[in-house]
This record gives structure tokens, sequence and C-alpha cells, in this order.
């Protein structure tokens, strides 16, 4: 499964609903882990908004089965 930030199941730009289909994880579990990692010192959102510019939206490459 490619790395994609979907079009359906947003929150804010699809990056943890993304790095869950791909991970085989719920995308509220992702959501809550980066929240939760969101309280330690570390990138974390420097991280987010790099996946955002550079993750591809589901829109512009359409899935072949």
């Amino acid at each position: 499964m490619r790395l994609v930030r979907p079009r359906d199941d947003r929150w804010i730009a699809g990056v943890c609903s993304g790095l869950a289909r791909r991970f085989g994880m719920r995308p509220n579990t992702m959501r809550l882990i980066f929240v939760l990692s969101c309280l330690l010192p570390g990138p974390q959102v420097l991280i987010y908004l790099a996946l955002w510019v550079l993750m591809p939206d589901e829109g512009r490459y359409p899935t072949h089965a």
C-alpha cells in the first residue's frame, strides 16, 4: 500500500490517517500516538508538517486495482 493522504477520514491534513492505513492501524490510534508524542520534547510538529508537504494527496494519484 502506498503512503498517501486519503481524501476521506481527514482531520487536518490526512497525515495520521495515511500513516495509519500504511501501517495497518486505526486512524484514531495514530492520532492519539501523535498527540501523546507532542508531550515529549522533539520535532514532532515539524515532522508532521514535512509529511504534509511530502505525502501525495490520494486524489492526485488514483489507485489501479
